[in-house]
């Protein structure tokens, strides 16, 4: 069978939607469902021992009973036998004639070890040698476990004939047993339950130290101790980070200098550029330095990751949100009923980089007042989440939108779209690039969808 085979094969076994997601669920399934195997395997050990054994109590029962009523009979003198047979107190089950042959009507042999246990257990009941039976017929239907003794009067010719129901072996005669089991199971399961959260600790810890150092490039690192395999892992994700670390500083120091180096050029630019005799060429002049001067800071603002320099704080997202709100329509008296909230939202209040969440937001509001002429946001509390973990924050505008190709690639740096980035909008290129930046450093993520019949809507996704 090839690789290629198995996964469907245990598609077949185990559907995928009853197949539990987490490593912990998915390692306590295996573990308990072997346990089960186990338990219920020596269940049916012990089941089959204690049937024999009570099988063999029950058999032994009755072939003590059947000894002593042949012995009241045996007892008695002949002449009056049949009628102690006719007044003898039977236990229940059991029925006595006196036959002058054995049961011809019973032509079933029981099995070996039946007759072994009936004659042995009669053999060990105290009788005169005159009165042991000379013969023992025994006969009886297995599975309905009817059963039919006759033994032969030593002193006459008739038969005493016991015709007796052997009752069923009871596994759960024992009442300490359902109890004992019961006990069992739920110790080992709860043994196994804690020892799979114990193992699989070290793996949340990891995923927890992911997610963290997604935020903040500075989070701690993780304690190198522990389990072989977790300390080897914990040295790893240390590692790691601190190369992360070291990039990072070294990419802010190295943009840091590059713009340090050009505007000290761009300055001299524009000193010279004041001399030229020319006032349109002076006028393009410097506003060409005055591009490049943009560029050059919002290259910097890019590099230097302020996001992860900024304290993390509490603070209400909606009252952030309607402050972004009300200074976009300070800059735009004109559109103050294009911008605004879609419908009032209740406080929402999260964990977050104040300055650096306010310039992504505005960054995306920004540019729906610029390219869609129009700003409508909604926010949506994490109870609207399926999880319950994030608050959503959506941009809409009722503009053209973008092609399905551009609706990612406008987040890469410096990329500015013929039809909606020019010169006269005083773009770079890097708005949406450093706005994501931001939203990722906070452990969301921004995505950018077409809206119908037109317009665009950017969904900001944060951890609540």
């Amino acid at each position: 069978m090839s690789n290629g085979s198995r996964p469907r094969i245990w598609r077949h076994l185990w559907p995928r939607s009853l197949w539990p997601r987490s490593l912990a669920a998915r390692t306590a399934l295996v573990l308990l469902a072997g346990l089960a195997v186990v338990q219920l395997a020596g269940l049916a050990i012990h089941a089959m021992d204690r049937i024999a054994i009570d099988r063999t109590e029950i058999e032994r029962a009755a072939g003590i009973r059947v000894a002593g009523i042949y012995r009241s009979i045996a007892e008695t003198d002949p002449d009056e036998r049949d009628a102690e047979a006719a007044r003898m107190k039977l236990p229940p089950g059991f029925h006595l004639t006196l036959t002058p042959g054995p049961d011809i009507g019973v032509v079933n042999p029981v099995p070996p070890h039946m007759q072994r246990t009936l004659r042995v257990t009669m053999q060990m009941v105290p009788l005169p040698s005159r009165m042991r039976p000379t013969h023992v017929h025994i006969g009886g239907q297995w599975f309905e476990r009817k059963y039919v003794v006759s033994l032969h009067l030593p002193d006459e010719g008739r038969w005493v004939t016991v015709a007796f129901r052997l009752s069923r072996p009871n596994l759960l005669a024992s009442p300490t047993f359902p109890i004992a089991f019961t006990l069992m199971i739920v110790a080992t399961g709860l043994l196994t339950l804690w020892s799979v959260r114990r193992l699989t600790e070290p793996v949340r810890t990891l995923a927890a130290a992911a997610e963290a150092l997604g935020r903040d490039v500075n989070a701690p690192p993780l304690p190198e101790d522990g389990p072989l395999e977790v300390a080897t892992a914990a040295v790893a994700f240390n590692t790691m980070a601190s190369r992360i670390r070291r990039f990072v500083t070294d990419r802010t120091l190295l943009l840091t200098a590059i713009g340090h180096d050009l505007r000290t050029p761009i300055t001299r630019l524009k000193l010279r550029a004041e001399f030229i005799d020319d006032d349109e060429l002076r006028r393009k002049f410097i506003a060409d330095l005055d591009e490049l001067e943009a560029m050059v800071s919002a290259t910097l603002a890019f590099g230097r990751d302020s996001a992860n320099r900024e304290p993390m704080v509490q603070l209400d997202l909606a009252a952030l949100m309607r402050t972004i709100l009300d200074e976009a329509i300070e800059g735009r008296p004109e559109m103050a009923r294009q911008i605004g909230f879609a419908e009032d939202p209740p406080p929402v209040p999260i964990r977050a980089r104040a300055m650096a969440l306010k310039r992504a937001l505005s960054n995306l509001v920004g540019n729906a007042i610029a390219y869609g002429g129009d700003a409508q946001v909604t926010i949506r509390p994490p109870n609207d989440s399926p999880d319950g973990r994030f608050v959503a924050v959506l941009v809409e505008d009722n503009g053209h939108g973008l092609q399905h190709p551009d609706l990612d690639r406008v987040f890469e740096p410096f990329v500015r779209l013929e039809t909606s980035r020019n010169r006269e909008t005083g773009g770079t290129g890097l708005g949406l690039s450093i706005a994501r930046n931001i939203v990722r450093g906070h452990g969301g993520d921004i995505v950018l969808t077409n809206r119908q019949p037109h317009g665009l809507r950017a969904t900001v996704t944060l951890l609540a």
